[in-house]
């Protein structure tokens, strides 16, 4: 009897340990930060132009070609940067999209960027519909609102709020399809200098309105070489391998102003922690070493139409490159996955001191 009662006790220590190691093995830590908050443009768009009256639309192949869910309204063939980003914080699913997020899943997060959207509200109208900076702040805000229902008062929301990282990238389109676009008179109307100030002057007081709404960990990007892309190659490069100087030396001007936004409303305005993403320099060594990065295409669309696929974005089922993980480029302007992977890890985890200003995502997420 005794024999038995004590192989039976081994017997139930074994079950009990391996219980504890299966739950154990079950259980996933919990995200950095409570929840993770997408403004932005097509770079990072996941869907929110799909049901939009829009020519900029990426919900079909071969857009998603390499992306788990298939074509989605990512602008790529793969992740984003932000995907890359929730992955690096801990969250356990991508951010999804305001069009349709609803409910209790709006308290991981929401994803609010719109493809052909800028800071000026004009920016990009040839394209049909898209929702500006200023349309994404009072979406926000009336995610804030829902926020306040879940959690029952104003002051549990603002604390909720306060933990969670923002990150913020405009300001593209405004150059790309409203300054350097003829049919806009932006570009007659003011100089490089002069356009800097004042997108960048509207563009505070959007961010401002995001702090105002509850945002305190906010990561501002850089607008990235828009001189570099297909696009402007194919239209204003003489090789179709140079960069364009002018259109660059305009996009520097304003993110010079984006770092010292960063510390004036680190200086003024109580609890905020602004931060500043170099997306530039991060292309920058791309470009000038892309082999270190294991590209070998640097000027030249993964697919599309024309001098460097650069004319238009991919077309419908389009057949394109094979060897994407090569290719700094997806389309006329989007990064391709493999691009997108690394500026998303190093705007997360510098590897330079250029990457980031003060200091990364992942610190950030520690304030």
């Amino acid at each position: 009897m005794g024999g038995e009662l004590t192989k039976w006790l081994g017997v139930c220590v074994v079950m009990v340990l391996v219980l504890v190691l299966y739950s154990g093995y079950g259980v996933e830590a919990a995200p950095q930060v409570p929840c993770y908050f997408i403004f932005g443009d097509s770079l990072v768009d996941n869907g929110n132009n799909n049901g939009l009256n829009s020519l900029a639309k990426a919900n079909y192949m071969p857009y998603g070609i390499d992306f788990s869910a298939g074509p989605t309204g990512r602008f790529s063939n793969g992740k984003t940067t932000v995907d890359v980003i929730a992955e690096l914080l801990g969250f356990d699913r991508y951010i999804p999209p305001y069009a349709t997020t609803r409910g209790q899943d709006i308290l991981k997060g929401v994803n609010y960027a719109s493809a052909a959207a800028g800071i000026r509200d004009e920016t990009g109208q040839q394209l049909g519909a898209r929702i500006s900076m200023s349309g994404q702040v009072r979406n926000f805000n009336n995610t804030v609102s829902q926020v306040v229902g879940l959690l029952g008062n104003n002051q549990s929301a603002a604390n909720y709020l306060s933990k969670c990282i923002y990150s913020v990238g405009m300001g593209s389109n405004d150059y790309l399809n409203n300054y350097f676009m003829p049919a806009y008179p932006t570009g007659r109307q003011y100089t490089p200098q002069q356009f800097a100030v004042v997108l960048s002057q509207q563009y505070s007081q959007q961010l401002r309105g995001l702090y105002n709404l509850g945002a305190r960990k906010v990561a501002v990007i850089g607008v990235g070489q828009i001189g570099c892309s297909p696009n402007e190659l194919a239209q204003n490069s003489p090789d179709g391998k140079t960069c364009v100087r002018r259109i660059n030396d305009a996009n520097q001007l304003f993110n010079d102003r984006l770092k010292s936004l960063v510390d004036d409303f680190n200086n003024n305005l109580p609890g905020a922690k602004f931060i500043y993403i170099n997306a530039y320099g991060i292309f920058q060594e791309f470009i000038d070493n892309p082999s270190s990065y294991g590209f070998t295409v640097t000027n030249v669309g993964c697919c599309g139409v024309g001098r460097n696929n650069g004319q238009i974005t991919c077309l419908p089922l389009q057949n394109p490159c094979q060897n994407r993980k090569q290719y700094i480029f997806w389309d006329a302007f989007h990064p391709t996955e493999a691009a997108n992977l690394i500026v998303g890890r190093r705007s997360y985890s510098a590897e330079s001191s250029s990457d980031a200003y003060p200091i990364d995502i992942r610190r950030l997420a520690q304030l």
